[in-house]
């Protein structure tokens, strides 16, 4: 993605030295969403990382320098309680002083249901929530202006639903089975359409508290939104080749992926990370790869390699390796869109 990576760079290079007071303190969940803040922020500081890359989100145990993050935060951005419920009573205990952010249930994202079965049929990302009219996105555009600053009236809202979070997701085992709680999938930084609204969101939320650096904020976050712009372009032209082809996942965490670029997935191993798929589940999955002549297995580098073999064994399916965290990138700026990026090459070599 070299030609959106000099244009973050310019942009810093422009910008730079133009911040004119202290930039606030902000806490960020995980690598993906703290790569987006990061790229508005650039030229006035630089938001601090909570779960670590490599650790699993759905469990974790805060580091002295983590906790501390929290403490002093002005601002907190997180997916939400549905990807970390441990992160509910921590907000509270923390940070009780910051604005928190839920960019899951932020204006104009895309939020899909959770998927129950194994196997995925192509109308299962047609039923999603459109939740604040996501569709019309030139409603946004607008807030390149700073109209983003209506959003400030949302920072606090996301304890009011915590407790019920809370409880639902303490049994990860049967949580997504049954989905009693009712929320969406979580894993929405997947769509670059959303990652695209929460640039705007993220610089409503640092403005209203840095209006000294609001111009700023602004600006990165316009630029942000045309890479993104182009990230989706360079996507489409990766996985235009291998359209139409069929791949598995190893778990139902990449529907968002599917739906902005129109490549849905024929289905999950596991429908959680959190959980190993039945005997059942998996010869349902073994059944769809042979009939359908599924051409790819997606894993992920923490799965269990020998349960990937047992799906593949008697088939012709290729297989292939992706992380939705991007845990193996550095964190900052760039790592959004070279996880988006090496999601799409993982795929497209995959099929």
């Amino acid at each position: 993605m070299s030609r959106m990576r000099l244009a973050l760079s310019l942009t810093a290079a422009l910008i730079g030295g133009a911040a004119s007071a202290q930039a606030p303190r902000v806490a960020v969940d995980i690598a993906p969403v703290h790569s987006l803040v990061a790229r508005v922020m650039e030229g006035v500081g630089a938001p601090d990382l909570i779960v670590q890359s490599g650790a699993s989100p759905h469990e974790y145990s805060l580091r002295p320098s983590e906790a501390a993050a929290l403490q002093d935060a002005d601002l907190v951005f997180w997916i939400g309680p549905g990807l970390t419920p441990w992160l509910t009573d921590t907000l509270e205990t923390l940070a009780s002083d910051a604005v928190v952010s839920e960019l899951l249930d932020a204006p104009g994202t895309i939020a899909l249901e959770f998927r129950e079965s194994a196997l995925f049929e192509a109308h299962d990302h047609d039923d999603h929530d459109d939740h604040d009219d996501h569709d019309d996105k030139a409603d946004h555009d607008d807030h390149d202006d700073h109209g983003d600053e209506d959003h400030a009236e949302h920072a606090h809202k996301d304890h009011d639903h915590a407790e019920d979070a809370h409880d639902d997701h303490g049994h990860k085992d049967a949580g997504h089975e049954d989905h009693a709680h009712g929320e969406h999938d979580p894993h929405a930084w997947l769509s670059p359409q959303n990652a695209r609204n929460w640039l705007n969101v993220i610089a409503g939320q640092l403005s209203a508290a840095d209006p000294d650096n609001a111009s700023i904020y602004f600006a990165n976050a316009a630029a942000g939104r045309a890479e993104m712009e182009t990230l989706i372009d360079e996507v489409n032209a990766t996985l235009a080749p291998v359209r139409g082809g069929e791949f598995i996942v190893f778990h139902d965490a990449y529907q968002y992926f599917e739906a902005d670029f129109d490549f849905p997935a024929a289905g999950a191993i596991s429908l959680s990370d959190a959980s190993d798929p039945s005997p059942a589940r998996i010869a349902e999955i073994q059944g769809r790869i042979a009939e359908q002549a599924v051409d790819c297995v997606l894993t992920e580098p923490q799965f269990n390699s020998g349960l990937v073999a047992t799906v593949l064994d008697g088939t012709q399916a290729k297989t292939g390796i992706i992380d939705p965290l991007g845990s193996d990138l550095e964190p900052g700026p760039a790592l959004y869109p070279a996880l988006i990026g090496n999601l799409a090459t993982a795929l497209a070599e995959c099929m």
